[in-house]
């Protein structure tokens, strides 16, 4: 009789546990860590949070850190709000070396002494301050027929690209030591701080790549108010949505707007108010006690018009 050895059998796997997902709205500040892309921080955090639907506010390259302001919910229309704002930076910038791709994730290209004082790195930063023209870094997440640019420079293709006006606010030198030069600087968006950096080292003759980058402010938003994923991890449920923002967070410093019971139905639908009220470029609006929170506008020659609504059933949801 022949005896057949028994064939261990592979333990079955337990069945993957699905998230429930939950409408959720309001603005979380978060502190992007090292490495992540933007996005993927942003899908962690909306993990934890169990949240439908999410989008952040402004790209971080995976070697920056700091403040990206995630929106969950109805918060995403408003979005854009922050993609506008200014934003401050402390920029690390390595003297005398310079890269493939302008950051320290780039091969060495050149090599220089560097033999500066006080006064040359000041009028070297001066230069960059106001108004200034960028080109656009070939490594860059900035599209072209459809590809982000840093793809064609993979494939070792530089395309032609148009100079952007950017405007340079402030330029505050925080540190100087031998080849390591440490600057805040608030900027209008769509800036470049690595094209910045390259700029400056080749302003001062040795030339410059960007080490390390960390957003610290957007509008009037803070990193000093931001939470890191490891704090959100560690907390429960409860305690992270209670880190949640209001929904008319990012726009706190607009004008508001307040609408009877019958004139904030109305104008839910999208019609036009009039309004006692003097022009504005952009307001917040909101409907009677408890005051609730309807959207954004503006007001033109007396007519108060919607610009973001939310839905009935997203105000409800906010006053429940």
């Amino acid at each position: 009789m022949t005896v057949q050895e028994a064939v261990p059998q592979a333990t079955p796997r337990p069945p993957r546990q699905r998230i429930q997902r939950r409408p959720l709205h309001g603005v979380l500040l978060l502190d992007k860590p090292l490495g992540l892309s933007s996005n993927d921080a942003l899908q962690k955090a909306k993990w934890l949070l169990r949240a439908e639907k999410a989008g952040h506010t402004g790209t971080l390259d995976p070697l920056a850190t700091g403040l990206l302001p995630l929106c969950f919910g109805a918060a995403t229309k408003f979005s854009q709000v922050s993609l506008e704002a200014d934003k401050t930076y402390r920029a690390t910038l390595a003297l005398g070396r310079t890269t493939t791709t302008g950051d320290a994730e780039g091969e060495l290209l050149q090599q220089r002494p560097v033999a500066l004082d006080r006064d040359a790195i000041e009028a070297a930063c001066a230069r960059f301050t106001g108004p200034i023209s960028q080109l656009p870094p070939m490594h860059s997440a900035l599209k072209r027929d459809g590809k982000a640019l840093y793809e064609y420079a993979r494939a070792g293709i530089e395309v032609e690209r148009a100079p952007r006006q950017v405007v340079i606010h402030h330029i505050d030198i925080i540190d100087w030591q031998a080849d390591t030069l440490v600057i805040d600087v608030r900027c209008s968006k769509g800036t470049y701080i690595r094209t910045l950096a390259e700029d400056i080292g080749q302003a001062l003759g040795c030339g410059a790549h960007l080490s390390a980058l960390r957003r610290t402010g957007s509008g009037p938003l803070q990193v000093a108010d931001a939470v890191t994923l490891e704090q959100l991890a560690a907390l429960d449920e409860a305690a992270r949505e209670a880190l949640l923002k209001p929904v008319d967070w990012l726009l706190s410093d607009w004008p508001r707007v307040a609408l009877p019971e019958d004139e904030a139905g109305r104008f839910l639908t999208g019609l036009r108010r009039r309004v006692r009220l003097a022009d504005a470029p952009a307001v917040r609006v909101y409907g009677p006690q408890p005051s609730a929170f309807l959207g954004s506008a503006h007001i033109a020659s007396g007519e108060l018009i919607a610009d973001r609504l939310l839905s009935p059933v997203e105000v409800q949801g906010l006053i429940s």
